[in-house]
């Protein structure tokens, strides 16, 4: 199994404040039903390829409470207004109420107590000069850490093949891409403790300490089922042991 590096350590769950009741019926859209785009079909493989990796490292498939990890649903800015609206291809977040997010069918910053930390936008022919103006300063605005875009259209759509921003004092600036010997473009995310990678149009995961590519997300959802198997042997190994401790003890 390879060992990669741990995913980034949750700071504690921020609780959740809701703020009154959403009238969804007013909305100007159905959060429920996502609008798919006439050219989704350019994004929806590279998309759920990177959907899957994140899933797998970051929210042990959705079973960590306090990782929200979610694609093309509604992101909110403004509190007073929430037919104003961006949605997002990929965004993950971090020490938050997971739950309490899904419940409201929304991401509203204002209750969640903070913005996604990572927002990735895949490339196709109807969105990519959007996501480089429009949704980059809509990002930049409401206070994203990390942007990021792949285009798997060889940077037909954006310009560039790959491209990432962290936010550095309320403006975004480029995060440094390197050419590995083998084409493989990559630039390290700070927030994912990962590079990510354009690899012949397809997006990858590179792990900088264990000097490896992350898995599939098949592979990667096998080394977490033995991991976790391993731990739980070795918790019942050394519950068995206290036992005969004791029993050792109350005998003599």
């Amino acid at each position: 199994m390879t060992t990669t590096a741990a995913a980034p350590a949750s700071p504690t769950t921020r609780p959740y404040h809701q703020q009154g009741e959403i009238d969804y019926v007013r909305l100007d859209y159905d959060p429920d039903e996502p609008v798919l785009k006439p050219d989704a079909m350019q994004q929806n493989l590279p998309l759920l390829a990177i959907y899957q990796l994140l899933a797998a490292h970051f929210a042990d498939f959705h079973r960590r409470p306090d990782v929200f990890l979610d694609v093309n649903t509604i992101l909110c800015y403004d509190p007073r207004n929430l037919n104003v609206r961006v949605s997002p291809d990929v965004y993950l977040a971090f020490g938050v109420d997971a739950h309490a997010i899904r419940r409201r069918k929304l991401y509203l910053s204002w209750e969640v107590g903070k913005p996604p930390d990572w927002v990735l936008e895949v490339a196709s022919s109807s969105t990519g000069a959007e996501d480089i103006d429009r949704k980059r300063a809509i990002y930049a605005r409401i206070g994203v850490p990390e942007y990021w875009r792949f285009d798997p259209q060889d940077g037909g759509h954006h310009g560039a093949k790959l491209a990432g921003d962290r936010l550095v004092g309320g403006k975004y600036r480029p995060i440094a891409l390197t050419s590995a010997p083998d084409g493989i473009l990559k630039g390290y995310s700070p927030v994912l403790g990962l590079s990510l990678c354009w690899d012949n149009n397809w997006p990858r995961l590179y792990d900088p300490v264990a000097n490896s590519y992350l898995e599939t997300w098949q592979q990667e959802r096998a080394a977490r089922q033995v991991e976790r198997a391993g731990r739980l042997a070795a918790e019942a190994r050394i519950r068995q042991l206290e036992a005969e401790l004791r029993r050792r003890q109350a005998d003599r």
